[in-house]
């Protein structure tokens, strides 16, 4: 197992702000690694000091001889006029037939191959990224927030490239969802430190929260120890006949320490806008077309949304999502056909075209006044602004000098204050942490309004989603099936086209292709791998058992050493439960 990057003692910060703070970590091949931590903590600055375009103050990162990086590129490498494939044998220098064959892994092909790369869409050009960057043969690749504005179907196709791409992966993503299905390990960047964790996201997250509350019980073990022997002290250091024992306690004394246990950063707490529920119809759309005076997007649409509802607008990029969230809200005519709401409906919008234009010589209290009703008080406003972040001096801040991720958070910030009860999101996800998006859905959860948004967050979706409508081919329809269902669909259809791909891989005829289609075998083999697959099934649920009762142990030990023994313990056993659960996964792929 080589080590292809090394991070050594690595010190880096801006002004005031601590960024590396003597962080170590070792990157080996063959390793996919999930990269977390919070918005502002510096994970992309830690990329950019991997690739060598930004000096560390201190430390060293050692490259390996034999190290190929490859590295998402966010801005568009692509030329006036060429094609995806002008540009895959520009960039790899490969043959046509070459780069043809990688796209295919990406379903690139007829005009999305040869067509204007300019012309297609944000997922589309990452698509074509992609299969530039796997031209280059790189043995690592760095991914930053891959899944942003991605559809369902590209994320789905994303993680079965990063499934069989055998090379080591570093994926900065806040997408728990993606991480879960893409990486074994994961590395977390907090307060200036990294911390490497041999399990998957879920596993780390819940090891972090089991490893604080196993210190703070300890903490509090040995505080009431401290104070049990201060008393003896006090008590019995003035007495001759006991001054020796308060001088062996007060050695006792000094020996016990508490553990450090890092304070909390502030979170956000979401507090929807409070409505009256309502009942009946909130929309209806009665032969809608939608589209622009030079192309139509879809016809013949017929949709009713209820109170009460959170509709869910799915489909690929560019199949006319957001085209419909504008044509419902107004803000895009219709083609044809109308669009009727129900009455006192009062609709607050959440997209990108609102918060990349808010007002920017304003504050962030004027705008969040502005927007607020006129009975509002500022102690009001204020806790809004807090629950978002937006505290002390940062409610001075100007607009122009925001983030992307802070102007997502005010315009959030100016909804919760008003009195909507219909709330139109388009990608609320985007530019918001993995903990306000959390708040967000917890919040939209307890909403009393209807909700219509789209998302490519699938956690997000799963969550809050209580209907389904498809925009595809031209056409908008309720979905017959919940989030899980469409998801499977997908699923099923890139791994169909996976499935034909490989099949025109293979040759033709001879004794292999014969055997292939021999009915007797194929039986013999299925049987085989189902009499695996249940002894796997076995093995999980016994280890799964092992582990749990490995974590509860810990949490109640108070030993250092017994504690460390059980962590070791539980690591091997995830390890290998791990091994056997990628196995059972193969199988079943395999089978079905």
């Amino acid at each position: 197992m080589a080590v292809l990057l090394q991070i050594r003692d690595a010190y880096k910060r801006y002004g005031d702000q601590v960024l590396l703070d003597g962080a170590e970590a070792s990157i080996v091949d063959d390793v996919k690694l999930g990269f977390v931590g919070r918005n502002g903590a510096g994970k992309s600055t830690l990329l950019r000091i991997m690739l060598g375009d930004e000096e560390l103050d201190s430390g060293e990162v050692i490259h390996h001889p034999r190290l190929r990086v490859g590295y998402l590129r966010q801005h568009d490498p692509f030329q006036p006029g060429e094609s995806a494939l002008d540009f895959l044998m520009r960039d790899s220098g490969q043959p046509d037939w070459k780069c043809g064959e990688v796209a295919g892994q990406f379903e690139l092909k007829g005009r999305y191959l040869e067509g204007p790369v300019k012309e297609l869409s944000g997922g589309w050009q990452t698509r074509v990224k992609l299969a530039a960057l796997l031209l280059h043969e790189p043995n690592l690749l760095l991914l930053d927030e891959p899944t942003n504005f991605l559809d369902v179907r590209t994320q789905i196709l994303l993680e079965h490239f990063l499934r069989d791409f055998r090379q080591a992966c570093l994926i900065v993503s806040h997408d728990r969802a993606f991480l879960k299905a893409t990486c074994s390990q994961t590395m977390d960047l907090s307060r200036g430190k990294l911390t490497m964790y041999p399990g998957k996201i879920d596993d780390f997250l819940t090891y972090q929260e089991e490893r604080r509350e196993h210190d703070l019980r300890v903490n509090a073990t040995v505080i009431a120890k401290q104070k049990q022997l201060k008393r003896f002290i006090d008590k019995n250091r003035a007495k001759a006949s006991t001054a020796s024992q308060a001088r062996s306690k007060s050695k006792q004394l000094e020996r016990l320490q508490t553990t450090e246990i890092e304070v909390d950063l502030p979170t956000v707490n979401i507090r929807p806008p409070r409505v009256d529920p309502r009942q009946g119809t909130a929309i209806r759309t009665t032969d809608l077309a939608i589209g622009y005076p030079d192309h139509t997007v879809a016809t013949d649409i017929q949709l009713e949304i209820e109170h009460g509802d959170r509709a869910a607008i799915v489909g690929d990029n560019g199949q006319g999502k957001t085209t419909l969230l504008r044509t419902l809200t107004e803000s895009l005519p219709p083609v044809e056909g109308s669009i009727r709401w129900g009455h006192h409906c009062e609709i607050g919008v959440y997209a990108q075209h609102v918060y990349t234009t808010l007002p920017e010589d304003q504050t962030v209290l004027e705008f969040l006044e502005y927007q607020s009703n006129a009975d509002t008080t500022t102690q009001q406003i204020l806790a809004v602004a807090g629950s978002l972040l937006f505290r002390d001096e940062h409610v001075q801040k100007k607009i122009k000098v925001l983030s992307g991720g802070e102007r997502a958070r005010l315009c959030l910030a100016g909804l919760l204050l008003g009195t909507y009860n219909i709330l139109v999101l388009d990608e609320p996800g985007n530019h918001l942490d993995v903990e306000t998006v959390e708040a967000l859905a917890e919040a939209l959860l307890e909403y009393q309004g209807t909700v219509i948004f789209t998302s490519h967050d699938r956690y997000f979706m799963k969550r809050i989603a209580s209907s389904i409508i498809e925009v595809r081919d031209g056409s908008v329809k309720n979905y017959l099936g919940d989030y899980d269902a469409y998801l499977y669909a997908m699923n099923k259809e890139v791994d169909e086209g996976e499935r034909e791909r490989n099949a025109n891989k293979k040759p033709a005829g001879g004794r292999a292709a014969k055997a292939s289609h021999d009915p007797r075998a194929e039986q013999r083999d299925q049987r085989r791998t189902q009499k695996e697959i249940k002894n796997l099934e076995r093995k999980i649920a016994k280890l799964d058992e092992q582990k749990k009762e490995l974590n509860d142990e810990l949490l109640t030990c108070s030993d250092p050493e017994k504690a460390l023994e059980l962590h070791n313990q539980i690591e091997t056993l995830g390890k290998e439960l791990e091994s056997i659960e990628t196995r059972w996964c193969e199988l079943n792929q395999d089978a079905w």
